[in-house]
């Protein structure tokens, strides 16, 4: 179904986000010198390099330029192993499903043990206030089930995993060599800073705010400062900006928390071209 999924998502959020300011994905290029972005129409795919070592964060739609963009980039799809999952929606998963061209079929997954229990069926993903269920994914790569709070080292790369769910029940954000969070579907960047992800696509919005404001709890108390790179829109080391508006939703149909400078339909690539992916790192916003 991934196919099918990710074609409908593309016509169907394109029509239903047109004009709202509200996708605004990094193009294909690098961040800084260990982390390198591919983007696929409003979805951002994350490299993490580190001396001889490759790690993705996220695999993005069952998309046939991944490879291409990867090349404009230098990575290549062989010397990706280790694939981070912070959860199973056909955005963040599409390239390792079944149906999937195969780039990453050798690459073990690592994903939440309780997002895992979308890809076994024994839940079911359901978006647009609980009106639409999505069908069920199906990945055949290697799983390596992951717990809260577990930090796991991968070639010499560290990695903690934080549980945030409310996006989904099972939703993972990742910590490397305690630089960088990848916070997948949690975190939306409006203009103004951080709120709590678009509100039609979560399994509980309630829970999804309080996810948030735990999250930057440990991280004060630990006197952490990543850098916060999201997977929709942009990237931030201003903690502050991050969590601006943890106790808010991001809601596009009542034109709350939005951001002017996005495009109006973010599914348009024409500006994503592999001149600009080599011409310089990536600006983050709210610095």
């Amino acid at each position: 179904m991934s196919k099918k999924a990710t074609e409908f998502q593309r016509k169907a959020m394109s029509r239903m986000y047109r004009g709202k300011e509200i996708f605004k994905p990094l193009n294909t290029g690098w961040i800084d010198k260990n982390v390198a972005c591919v983007r696929e129409w409003v979805a951002n795919i994350f490299f993490y390099c580190k001396d001889n070592a490759v790690i993705m964060i996220d695999a993005g739609y069952n998309y046939d330029r991944l490879a291409e963009k990867m090349g404009w980039l230098g990575i290549a799809p062989q010397s990706v192993q280790h694939i981070l999952i912070t959860h199973q929606d056909t955005d963040h998963v599409g390239a390792v499903e079944a149906d999937s061209p195969g780039l990453f079929q050798n690459a073990a997954l690592y994903i939440g043990e309780v997002e895992n229990r979308y890809l076994t069926g024994e839940v079911r993903r359901k978006v647009i206030y609980h009106l639409y269920k999505l069908p069920q994914v199906t990945i055949n790569n290697k799983k390596v089930l992951l717990q809260d709070g577990e930090v796991i080292n991968i070639d010499g790369i560290k990695i903690e995993c934080f549980l945030v769910p409310g996006h989904t029940w099972g939703h993972m954000v990742y910590l490397v060599d305690d630089r960088y969070l990848f916070t997948g579907d949690t975190i939306w960047f409006g203009a103004d800073g951080g709120y709590s992800f678009i509100s039609a696509l979560a399994e509980d919005n309630e829970l999804a705010v309080r996810s948030l404001t735990a999250l930057e709890e440990k991280l004060r108390r630990r006197d952490l400062h990543p850098l916060f790179i999201t997977g929709h829109t942009g990237w931030t080391d201003n903690m502050d900006f991050a969590f601006a508006h943890r106790n808010e939703l991001c809601s596009p149909f009542r034109r709350k928390a939005h951001d002017p400078n996005a495009p109006y339909d973010a599914y348009d690539e024409s500006d994503d071209t592999e001149e600009r992916a080599n011409s310089r790192y990536l600006a983050g916003v709210g610095r």
